[in-house]
């Protein structure tokens, strides 16, 4: 019953229900539309790909937990001295 799954006759019935649903005038706009879309598309993600190329490579999370980490300066807690007080003995 299914053996390539499309044949040609297929593909001539799908043909004949696009004529019948959206018209014989209608058909040449459609697929000139969907040439232009899929000439943007095309130009688009070839766009990205030159920019992900260019584009400086940032830290992934693999390197930045391989990385040691800088331990953060200790801030002042309300009500001390942002200088150190040294008391000697």
């Amino acid at each position: 019953m299914l053996r390539n799954g499309l044949e040609p006759w297929h593909l001539l019935v799908v043909a004949i229900v696009f004529i019948v649903l959206f018209g014989s005038r209608k058909l040449p706009d459609t697929a000139r539309a969907l040439g232009k879309s899929m000439r943007i598309l095309k130009s688009e993600a070839k766009a990205m790909k030159t920019d992900d190329a260019t584009a400086p490579v940032e830290p992934t999370s693999v390197q930045m937990a391989t990385e040691p980490a800088a331990a953060p300066a200790p801030q002042p807690g309300p009500g001390t001295t942002a200088e150190p007080t040294v008391t000697t003995s």
